[in-house]
């Protein structure tokens, strides 16, 4: 499959219905915007009475290798009775093309985004992640992210003051900062040191998971990737240090059921979240020419934004320095 467009501006409503349509589905006209800025998603009622939803992958991001992959996990989790919402297959594919836009469907499902506030809340997490990482761990990704410092701290450093996202007055406060908190963030990876690559969601923070009376499930593993497995679980950790611990206990205690974490890890979770930080003030500066992202992230790109950036990464440089979680 070719990339044949650039970005969604021909992305209407008349083309993403005959898209849907083009697979044998007939619909009834009716399509709602669902929550994603990355890519493009829509709940597509049909003419019988049910509905799809369909994925149009932002043009130029994935190779079809690497979207070919993450269906491919998405598919062995449901075989292994995992609750993820696999892609459907029509003829033996799941990535199709119409006028130059790639995109999937996916069947409709529904719930209800957690609190996680109770000990059980957090067992049953763990025990869904650890399911996950029993899957991922039986192979890798070849065409897909992994987890690096250069690609999620140095790169994104470096397009945010080259593309003149960074005030001038902060530009030194900045560049300083940077090559401190990247130091501490190595400092961290080499106290951990080897650890076992797997593939992972990637993004598992509270807004990625749907609870239903059966527990939890991802309906998207759009940034699924290779990488230590305490990266599908330090997003879930909120507040003071005492907080966090309890947090961790209660979602190793689920893990632990299923799966083994190596509790050398535990070294990487402030370096990952400080990863993270600038990858997402970078993955926003790349993203702000298309109409979408100023519309729904209206703070972004203002003095005060880079202000409460610069204080955040100072924070995330003195837990850099702080003793690891013990559990």
């Amino acid at each position: 499959m070719t990339d044949l467009r650039q970005d969604y501006t021909d992305l209407t409503p008349e083309v993403i219905l005959a898209a849907v349509e083009s697979l044998g589905y007939e619909t009834n006209g009716r399509l709602l915007a669902l929550n994603s800025y990355e890519n493009r998603v829509y709940r597509c009622e049909l003419e019988a009475g049910d509905a799809v939803i369909t994925k149009f992958y932002r043009p130029g991001r994935w190779s079809d290798q690497a979207i070919g992959e993450e269906h491919q996990f998405a598919l062995e989790l449901l075989e292994s009775e995992i609750p993820v919402v696999a892609p459907i297959i029509i003829d033996g594919v799941s990535l199709f093309e119409f006028q130059g836009y790639r995109f999937s469907l996916y069947p409709l499902r529904g719930g209800r985004w957690p609190d996680l506030e109770t000990r059980d809340d957090l067992n049953w997490m763990g025990r869904f992640i650890a399911r996950i990482h029993n899957v991922g761990r039986t192979a890798s990704f070849e065409h897909r992210h992994k987890i690096e410092i250069n690609r999620m701290g140095n790169e994104p450093a470096s397009y945010l003051q080259e593309h003149g996202f960074i005030p001038d007055y902060l530009q030194l406060a900045y560049q300083t900062l940077v090559d401190d908190l990247l130091k501490e963030v190595q400092a961290a990876f080499d106290k951990c040191g080897n650890y076992q690559s797997i593939r992972l969601h990637g993004d598992c923070h509270r807004s990625n998971v749907l609870w239903t009376d059966d527990g939890p499930h991802f309906v998207d593993l759009d940034d699924c990737c290779n990488g230590p497995a305490i990266q599908d679980l330090w997003m879930l950790l909120s507040g003071e240090r005492q907080e966090m611990t309890e947090q961790l206990c209660d979602l190793l205690e689920g893990y632990e059921e299923f799966a083994e974490l190596d509790l050398k890890e535990l070294h990487l979770i402030e370096a990952l979240r400080s990863l993270r930080m600038m990858h997402y003030a970078a993955w926003l500066a790349k993203r702000w020419g298309d109409s979408a992202f100023p519309l729904a992230f209206p703070w972004f790109n203002t003095n005060q934004y880079w202000e409460q950036h610069v204080l955040e990464l100072r924070e995330q440089l003195s837990r850099l320095n702080e003793p690891v979680l013990v559990v």
